[in-house]
């Protein structure tokens, strides 16, 4: 029941704009022992299968059950929303750089790896929407697996921070939610998930046992960059903000998100 609820949280994690299913695994306690079971698998199967399979439905049953919430949120109330989600995001900066720090006083090449890995986050933050439309075709489908798997096998690489900056959110919530998915945007979507699932697997695991510090300052690095691409909407554009009620209510539940991720990396200790 604790791997199953931690699941829900970690599937939430990884379809809310902005959040990072793996990145809520590092704080939990549970990313390098999920790695290890999938690498894993077959040397103690029984015990991995009986790690894998509640955390599994959680996150399953996070994701198709929340998307559906997002979707609506988000269309009816997108800068509350954005907002609140952007202080979430934020309030995980200081829980993430304690990870990079864990196992490693931290050196100038740790901190140029992560000017680089921020300075090409920007290049992805400000390149064009590829998507930002009901149709997508086949390359797209497929980002949308492997960028969705992505985000809880890579941490603090927020999927949906990325498709939003590529206009493909919004058709990463219809497929989470499974709402009117037609079977060339499934099976690709499928695929793209299987090959990116297995790829960054095998690479992510080679990385952290390879250099363990220097990998998660890439990772910091680029998770910095794309931050504010949560404020992007599906059209491509950020969201602009008025003189108004609707954006101070933004703002305070921006400031309440930033608590929120504080009390939950308190309560993560715990």
């Amino acid at each position: 029941m604790n791997l199953f609820l931690k699941g829900i949280i970690v599937g939430i994690g990884a379809i809310a704009p902005g959040l990072s299913g793996s990145l809520l695994l590092v704080i939990l306690g549970l990313y390098e022992k999920l790695i290890n079971s999938i690498a894993n698998l077959f040397k103690n199967f029984k015990k991995n299968l009986i790690f894998l399979i509640p955390l599994g439905i959680g996150i399953f049953l996070g994701i198709v059950t929340f998307s559906r919430l997002i979707n609506f949120v988000l269309e009816n109330y997108e800068i509350q929303t954005r907002l609140a989600f952007l202080g979430l995001l934020i309030g995980t900066i200081p829980l993430f750089f304690k990870e990079v720090k864990k196992k490693k006083k931290l050196n100038k090449k740790h901190f140029l790896l992560m000017g680089i890995a921020f300075l090409l986050g920007l290049g992805v933050l400000f390149s064009p929407s590829i998507g930002a439309s009901e149709t997508i075709n086949i390359f797209q489908s497929f980002l949308l697996g492997f960028i969705g798997i992505g985000a809880t096998i890579v941490p603090g690489v927020s999927g949906t921070a990325v498709l939003s900056v590529l206009g493909l959110y919004d058709n990463w919530l219809d497929l989470t939610s499974l709402n009117n998915i037609a079977l060339e945007t499934f099976i690709p979507a499928g695929i793209g998930v299987i090959i990116g699932g297995f790829l960054l697997l095998f690479l992510i695991n080679k990385l952290l046992k390879k250099n363990y510090t220097a990998t998660f300052s890439v990772l910091f690095g680029f998770f910095l960059s794309i931050i504010p691409g949560v404020l992007k909407c599906s059209k491509g554009n950020y969201i602009s903000l008025s003189n108004n009620s609707i954006t101070y209510i933004g703002i305070g539940l921006f400031v309440i998100g930033i608590f929120a991720s504080y009390l939950f990396g308190k309560l993560s200790k715990k």
